[in-house]
């Protein structure tokens, strides 16, 4: 196996239309922590400690364009690891329960036989999220 350039992804940033919202559902939902900013953007920067996300605020929320993940160029979904199974739960009832968030589908096996659980849905702002336990 060759050697890759790159050390993997240092952040993923997310067009929304209210950063606010966002920043809340991951510090508040998630126990994210927010780790800076920049209000002119404006963008607020959360973490887990592990992965920083971005979350940008698009100029006109009216007229922005929501996303489809069969017809939009781009991110398709963000996925986020959890430790494990029950991690995995934990992270399904606080999320489901949370104000403008809306489930795609609830926790199950990523394939047939996959021993890869996950559920997908979509945060406060319409970016789809994938929560998932590790491979293997």
């Amino acid at each position: 196996m060759t050697t890759a350039l790159t050390t993997g992804v240092h952040h993923v940033g997310l067009a929304l239309p209210d950063i606010d919202a966002a920043r809340d559902f991951f510090r508040d939902a998630l126990d994210y922590e927010v780790v800076g900013g920049v209000p002119d953007y404006p963008a607020h920067f959360v973490s887990d400690g592990t992965s920083l996300i971005t979350l940008w605020q698009v100029s006109d929320p009216e007229t922005a364009t929501p996303f489809d993940r069969k017809m939009n160029i781009g991110l398709h979904h963000l996925a986020i690891g959890v430790a494990d199974e029950a991690a995995l739960a934990a992270v399904f009832e606080r999320v489901s329960a949370w104000p403008g968030v809306a489930i795609e589908f609830a926790p199950c096996p990523m394939g047939e036989g996959s021993a890869v659980r996950h559920f997908i849905c979509y945060i406060p702002g319409g970016a789809r999220v994938e929560f998932a336990t590790p491979f293997g």
